[in-house]
């Protein structure tokens, strides 16, 4: 098997977050969404749990979203005396900015060990793939960890029970301007070789 590294190189380099509002309004093909959830499918998984679930938001879809999404969130601010209605209106609005909003969540699986964090590491590791896949396709994308991210009261909305996770929102939409290599600091700064 051989590969383009040159191609591979540049292809993750470029991999951007593009925010909801850098997106043109033109609906992602949704081929793109079902080879991002595939590739997503092939991170690294210990003891093969793939503990990876994604719920697709699409169309109306995208609006049912936004709807629970707002008012999970009213619910438990006006709860605790935090509610803010420019938040709680962003939450309703904001969706509808996206082709596409796929919720990234972790299921547990009780029949294997495996620490939490690892699992919560195959999922990042399946967001990547997803990151990468997008810029390969020319589409932009986005992990969003706020909102509801972190309630607890979010989890039924997601199929998710006490001891999974609901990991966060990747937005999907065609970007207005094309993805630029992004900038690092150079590796001699975190990085200690041994010999």
């Amino acid at each position: 098997m051989t590969f383009d590294a040159a191609a591979v190189n540049d292809l993750i380099r470029k991999r951007r977050s593009v925010f909801p509002q850098f997106y043109t309004g033109e609906k992602v093909d949704d081929n793109i969404i079902r080879q991002m959830i595939v590739n997503a499918s092939y991170a690294p998984t210990h003891k093969l749990t793939q503990p990876w679930r994604f719920v697709v938001f699409k169309g109306e879809g995208l609006k049912k979203f936004a709807t629970a999404q707002a008012e999970v969130y009213k619910t438990v601010t006006e709860r605790d005396g935090t509610f803010k209605e420019e938040k709680y209106q962003n939450l309703l609005n904001k969706p509808l900015l996206s082709s596409h909003i796929i919720a990234v969540c972790m299921k547990r699986d009780p029949k294997h060990s495996v620490p939490e964090i690892e699992e919560s590491g195959a999922v990042f590791c399946a967001v990547q793939n997803m990151y990468l896949t997008a810029t390969a396709y020319g589409v932009g994308c986005y992990l969003s960890t706020g909102g509801i991210t972190y309630f607890e009261e979010a989890k039924p909305v997601f199929g998710l029970g006490p001891e999974d996770r609901l990991i966060g929102f990747v937005h999907v939409g065609v970007p207005k301007e094309v993805l630029v290599a992004g900038k690092r600091k150079p590796v001699e700064e975190f990085t200690e070789w041994v010999a």
